[in-house]
């Protein structure tokens, strides 16, 4: 059973600001930074005391928030909070996580979990993992709904709040709370969670900001190839060794991309980017009929970004062969991760990686698979409140649909909610973007506060 605080819990005073008259929701971020949340994935190797002083430090930053909505603790670590509206609609989900992935000072510029702050004015930048990846985003929904709970609002339906604890590893935490929402017959009119971005300089001859807001996203699986062969020492090789079968396999399996094909979603990307494209290729990008081949192509060589758009995709990540540099392997291993157009299956991806291996002595396993989502409609009251609060805190942003090409703790609701969008209120450049699961993380505290107006305004919308 999960565990519940009321809504009469009397948290600490708000934080203080902080550095000089640092705006709270930067001082707040800093908190959380600072406590390294970081997901394993054997939870036996999660540190659980920093997610425990995340949940206790909550309530002394928003303090409204927690006298207001009541919050219950599921499968040990994740939040769901639960704001009480005055009608009885369907209700929004607004989420985030709070886990993040490992990080060590090296090649850092700042220690990732110090939080730091540079530059001056509009030009801070706040330095450290969970900036964008989603400690900004949990403190964007958290400061919106503070402000709201302080001006005396009331949704009109209920809004829940629901913060995963695992959305870097597993995703259990966002799991057990669909299923306990399930299980009291809630389906949500909205949900709302990570995913696209406010971005520039991403569709050829588009120019200005675009707002990504992500309609489904594709499946995820991971596959192991495994060669178990006889051993020996290094310096009598056989012809074909496990690892040098396993290598095989994996050129041949590289040398095989899965078919390309425009999904409806991004067929809508197109079309809606299109319209404001300059010269020649607005009418390549509005004439479809005639110029998908092209275009099809042309996707497939611009960028990873836009290749991974058309297809189901496959990456090698890891390796394991001999213990000793002197050994032969006794058992080769390959991990590849797959990320399946959501216009496939998993069944589709597993059959594509046997018949281009083709080669029966390379066992194959599937873990972890998880089907594409369900595309979310673009249009109607849930889509057209996420249009209008972005276009009411980015004037001028062009909206579109896309397939999120990431996994995130959204698919999951897919089962309690037919209107699910994966969107960050945060306008990233593509250095910002290539900081994501990688070194230098950080988030300009200007983009930080146009977070905190989104939430603010689509709370009010609500």
């Amino acid at each position: 059973m999960p565990l519940f605080w009321g809504p009469g819990l009397r948290p600490t005073a708000h934080l203080v600001q902080e550095d000089g008259g640092m705006p709270d929701a930067l001082a707040a971020l800093r908190a959380l930074v600072r406590i390294p949340t970081v997901s394993r994935q054997d939870p036996a190797d999660t540190d659980w005391a920093p997610f425990r002083d995340l949940v206790t430090l909550l309530p002394s930053l928003y303090p409204a928030t927690h006298r207001e909505l009541g919050l219950e603790i599921v499968a040990e670590h994740s939040l769901l909070y639960h704001w009480k509206g005055s009608t009885d609609g369907p209700p929004t989900v607004l989420m985030a996580h709070y886990d993040v992935v490992p990080a060590t000072d090296e090649g850092w510029e700042h220690p990732p979990f110090s939080a730091e702050v540079t530059g001056e004015g509009d030009e801070r930048v706040v330095w450290g993992r969970g900036t964008l990846d989603d400690k900004g985003a949990l403190v964007a929904v958290l400061e919106g709904v503070e402000a709201s709970v302080l001006a005396g609002r009331t949704p009109r339906c209920d809004v829940y709040l629901s913060f995963g604890h695992d959305e870097e590893t597993e995703g259990s935490g966002a799991r057990a709370i669909v299923d306990l929402l399930q299980s009291r017959g809630i389906r949500a009119g909205l949900v709302i969670d990570e995913g696209g971005a406010i971005v520039e300089d991403v569709f050829p001859g588009v120019s200005g900001p675009i707002a990504v807001v992500g309609v489904s996203e594709k499946g995820i699986l991971t596959v192991t190839l495994t060669v178990d062969q006889h051993g020996g020492h290094a310096s009598t090789p056989p012809r074909l060794s496990a690892t040098a079968r396993l290598a095989r396999a994996i050129v041949r399996l590289n040398r095989r991309p899965f078919r390309a094909g425009f999904s409806a979603p991004t067929l809508e990307m197109i079309g809606t980017l299109g319209a404001h494209a300059r010269g020649p290729l607005r009418l390549a990008f509005t004439n479809l009929w005639l110029t998908r081949p092209i275009l099809l192509a042309l996707f497939a060589r611009l960028s990873d970004e836009t290749n991974a758009l058309i297809r189901t995709t496959q990456a090698v990540t890891m390796l394991r062969g001999s213990q000793a540099a002197n050994a032969l392997a006794e058992r080769a291993v390959a991990t590849v991760n797959i990320r399946v157009s959501i216009d496939s299956r998993v069944a589709d991806a597993v059959a594509h990686v046997r018949r281009a291996i083709h080669d029966p002595r390379v066992v194959i396993a599937v873990q972890h698979p998880h089907e594409p989502s369900p595309v979310s409609p673009t249009s109607g009251p849930g889509w057209e409140l996420v249009r209008r609060t972005i276009g009411e805190t980015f004037p001028g942003t062009i909206v579109t649909p896309y397939v999120m090409m990431a996994a995130s703790d959204s698919r999951h609701f897919t089962r309690i909610s037919d209107c699910v969008y994966r969107f960050s209120p945060f306008e990233m450049s593509a250095a910002e973007r290539g900081t994501l699961h990688a070194r230098n993380e950080r988030l300009r505290v200007s983009t930080l506060l146009r977070g905190v107006d989104f939430y603010t305004r689509l709370i009010a919308g609500l």
